[in-house]
């Protein structure tokens, strides 16, 4: 028998049958088709999210406590893992110009940074269709921020990391 860490268990959980190395730790999640990256903090917060509400992905610089309703942490994980897992759960509106925002560059306003490229594959290749990035200065991002569901506060070191997507429909099945 291999050694399990809980994923679901908050602190993480590890056992091990005895003789057994805690180094060869396989990990274990309760639910199929839920990508492993997503807490159960972070699948309950976008879960209570409706159409139309909005959801930062924050970078590391990012001041989360101070520009937060809801914080979900993500430490360790980048702002696309995150996406990419999230993408897989609820579509983009669909109904508004821009569905995604990121912070605008303050050293280079109309340059975009080198992670948005990965954003936007990530939005596309979801979506299926192209998805428009809106730039949003500094402190109107802060202030939008302010106002949407929640925050996910993650690792992210590139800078101007910082995504906001809205939530769009969840078409009947």
């Amino acid at each position: 028998m291999k050694c399990v860490a809980s994923r679901f268990a908050r602190p993480r959980i590890s056992w091990c049958h005895p003789g057994e190395n805690y180094s060869a730790i396989e990990e274990k999640t309760i639910l199929e088709r839920i990508p492993n990256i997503l807490s159960p903090e972070l699948l309950y917060l976008i879960a209570q999210m409706g159409h139309g509400d909005e959801l930062v992905i924050a970078d590391a610089n990012f001041p989360a406590v101070t520009n937060v309703k809801r914080l979900v942490r993500a430490d360790g994980h980048s702002v696309p893992a995150i996406l990419e897992a999230i993408l897989q759960l609820y579509p983009l509106d669909s109904y508004v110009g821009k569905a995604a925002a990121v912070m605008r560059r303050v050293d280079k306003p109309g340059e975009p940074a080198p992670i948005w490229n990965e954003y936007q594959r990530l939005l596309d290749s979801a979506e299926g269709r192209h998805i428009a990035i809106e730039q949003v200065e500094r402190f109107a991002f802060y202030d939008r921020a302010k106002q949407t569901f929640g925050v996910v506060a993650t690792g992210e070191t590139a800078l101007y990391g910082n995504l906001i997507i809205k939530k769009g429909e969840i078409a009947p099945s």
